[in-house]
């Protein structure tokens, strides 16, 4: 006797709006943390503990970034050397300057501590497994994707904290100080990854799911910490809901600018489809699992929390519309771009 065939439900527009505005799991699990540093910051001789812990996460972190990108595969990729010199041009340079242009909005718009955070967050690199992601369903060069998202992150661990240190005046600017503390914190773990990597790499990709629960739970891990030491800084007397609200509209029409700015300059630089929607989608990405533990680094106690609060808005709010964009390109691509295993994005 034959199975009665499901019946399939309609994309009505209140199913389809629900699609499009589903928060991500771990951003679910960041805002969930967020409200536990709120009600139970870490206090007294418990703090120094989770901070010490937290440093730790952000070696683990940096080591296993280490451990999985390839250096083969970026030197591979240095063929499209046009499509990552605009993703790092539009990343180091369009961003960061726009994030100083909004300082025009302080205090006006936004108070000084939540500007610094969107500044911030403008001189992070882009994301990898998004950014890989959405070139990928958007039916784009994921190749091409791999590869200047690699070398995104590769310059981020340089680019951001010499950026940071001299438009925020970090730690009192730059120094030999601070270079050998982000040194000590960042590079030399990252270093070690992919010193190891030759022999650690088969191992991370038969447990990718299990290391990647070590990724999030050190990032949770770091944003209890920095968010813990801002409440008991006093974080609350400095927000409300209209300067939030206010946050994220400014975060809204840079997100907005940029794949405006990407999307009509990657045309007029004459990039064929696959190598626009790579641009588009690496070009407008800010990595929240970068920012975060470099955050931990760069800013003392409780200036973190404040510092990743923008980050964390902006990694929602990026999410969303380019899932919005992917379906869309993807449901425009040429028939001979149907859908199939992409081996550039199972390398990733």
């Amino acid at each position: 006797m034959p199975r009665p065939k499901t019946p399939i439900r309609p994309n009505t527009p209140l199913r389809l709006l629900r699609s499009r505005l589903r928060i991500d799991p771990f951003i679910a699990s960041l805002l969930g943390t967020v409200l536990v540093a709120a009600l139970l910051p870490a206090r007294g001789a418990a703090a120094p503990v989770v901070s010490d812990a937290a440093t730790a996460g952000v070696a683990v972190l940096f080591f296993l970034y280490g451990t999985r990108l390839s250096a083969r595969e970026a030197w591979n990729g240095l063929k499209k050397w046009r499509l990552h010199t605009t993703v790092l041009a539009v990343t180091f340079v369009l961003f960061p300057l726009l994030g100083t242009a909004a300082h025009l909005l302080v205090p006006s718009v936004l108070p000084p501590e939540l500007y610094q955070g969107l500044l911030f967050l403008t001189l992070l690199p882009s994301t990898v497994q998004s950014s890989i992601a959405f070139t990928s369903i958007a039916r784009g060069n994921t190749a091409a994707a791999v590869c200047s998202a690699t070398f995104s992150s590769l310059f981020g661990i340089l680019l951001t904290p010499l950026l940071a240190a001299a438009l925020l005046h970090t730690r009192g600017g730059i120094s030999p100080g601070t270079v050998l503390e982000i040194a000590e914190q960042l590079l030399l773990p990252f270093a070690a990854g992919q010193v190891l990597r030759r022999w650690i790499a088969p191992w991370t990709v038969r447990h990718r799911s299990v290391l990647s629960l070590v990724d999030r739970g050190s990032i949770l891990l770091v944003v209890y910490s920095a968010f813990g030491a801002a409440v008991v800084g006093g974080m609350w007397a400095t927000l409300s809901l209209p300067r939030l609200a206010a946050l994220l509209a400014v975060e809204s029409a840079l997100l907005a600018l940029v794949l405006t700015v990407t999307l009509l300059g990657g045309r007029r630089l004459g990039f064929d489809r696959g190598d626009l929607i790579a641009i588009v989608f690496c070009g407008s990405k800010k990595s929240l699992a970068s920012g975060v533990p470099m955050a931990a680094v760069l800013f003392p106690g409780a200036t973190a929390g404040l510092m990743v609060l923008p980050l964390m808005l902006f990694h929602q709010l990026q999410l969303m519309v380019c899932a919005v964009l992917a379906r869309r390109w993807a449901a425009q691509a040429p028939a001979a771009e149907a859908s199939r295993p992409d081996e550039a994005l199972a390398r990733a």
